[in-house]
């Protein structure tokens, strides 16, 4: 059945490359999309199971954050893995050393950070080539994932590598498309736009791309200028979104004035994991793209606990979410709490279960007598 879907994704990637883009032919283009959205939908999760993806070789989870090694075979993945936890990760100058996914941990600024060293992926690793499904399947449960590139080799294997990424569902560095989807009973298809104009999509365009999906009444409304794939991600329903650094290693191998131009390259890292040059930046730079802040929680007559602190995303960090953190059931007795920092407008300041945390607050939980 897959080498099926591979020929029909393959002649739509072709009939896509001979069409010419304009407004005339922009549904069809729409229809093509969404036509091979499905395909590749229906190759990462084959029908009839087979596990989840990542099943194999997936690591259990540990720690505040996890951070996913991921690039071609030999960049050094192994030995910036070995040097940043100490993990013993088998590194040597050939091809497809690591079989198998290798996880470790570090500590950064009271934070326990999961690092995962993945098997390199091959070109077509999307397809089920090698154990790219696997290792990208992995890929999909960190919450950063990094990017390693030989410095000495074509930046064209950065562009491979995130062609495998998009084609499993991954978009890195990118927020989801403000669009709300509902399908409704009658009506057709209908769309609004709130606060900006469509560019890029057309009532055809639209209404192409929701029959593919056997969508005939639907209500769409558009926040943002968006594309037929932005469309189409919002239907599909099943994108990951999730930050990402490139890490540029062996930049021992380079010169000077290739590094200044490859320093061109957005959201970019370069060391050199043998040497362990740039390692302090690489680190803090993990931490600031997974976005984390820490709670320090402080009990009743005693002084905050420093050694220890709850570690939660900043997006959404309310008195509820830190709860939920310590423990589920600790929500169902929770009165108020007391927090001293910078989100507090005095300290202490009591607050709700709505109040927004900053980093390094401390939380005092008052809970309801019973």
């Amino acid at each position: 059945m897959s080498s099926t879907t591979q020929e029909k994704i393959k002649e739509i990637e072709a009939e896509m490359a001979r069409t010419q883009k304009n407004k005339a032919t922009a549904a069809h283009l729409g229809m093509l999309k969404a036509k091979l959205a499905k395909l590749k939908r229906e190759l990462i999760t084959p029908k009839g199971g087979g596990g989840k993806p990542g099943e194999g070789f997936d690591a259990k989870k540990a720690g505040d954050a996890r951070v996913g090694l991921i690039g071609f075979p030999s960049v050094g993945k192994s030995t910036l893995m070995s040097k940043l936890t100490g993990t013993k990760s088998l590194a040597a100058a050939y091809h497809f050393t690591t079989l198998t996914c290798i996880p470790g941990t570090y500590r950064y600024k009271g934070c326990k950070i999961q690092l995962l060293d993945l098997p390199g992926i091959i070109e077509g690793a999307k397809d089920g080539k090698g154990r790219g499904r696997q290792v990208i399947g992995v890929a999909r449960t960190c919450g950063l994932i990094c990017i390693v590139l030989d410095a000495s080799q074509p930046m064209t294997h950065k562009l491979l590598i995130e062609k495998e990424l998009e084609g499993f569902g991954i978009r890195l560095n990118k927020k989801p498309p403000d669009i709300r989807f509902k399908k409704r009973d009658k009506g057709g298809i209908s769309y609004s736009t709130i606060g900006c104009k469509l560019s890029k999509l057309d009532k055809k365009s639209i209404t192409a791309i929701c029959r593919e999906y056997r969508v005939s009444n639907a209500e769409i409304c558009f926040k943002c200028d968006a594309s037929i794939d932005d469309l189409i991600d919002t239907i599909e329903g099943n994108r990951i979104y999730v930050p990402c650094i490139y890490i540029l290693n062996m930049i021992d191998k380079i010169t000077i004035e290739e590094l200044d131009l490859l320093s061109q390259v957005p959201h970019y890292i370069p060391v050199s994991g043998g040497n362990e040059w740039n390692f302090d930046l690489l680190r803090e730079k993990i931490w600031e793209y997974l976005d984390y802040i820490r709670i320090y929680t402080k009990p009743r007559g005693q002084i905050p606990d420093y050694s220890a602190p709850v570690v939660i995303a900043r997006k959404g960090a309310t008195i509820e979410k830190f709860c939920k953190r310590i423990h589920k059931g600790l929500l169902a007795q929770f009165k108020e709490a007391l927090v001293w920092g910078t989100s507090a407008k005095h300290n202490p300041q009591r607050v709700g279960k709505g109040h927004k945390l900053a980093d390094e607050d401390v939380v005092q939980i008052i809970k309801r007598i019973k």
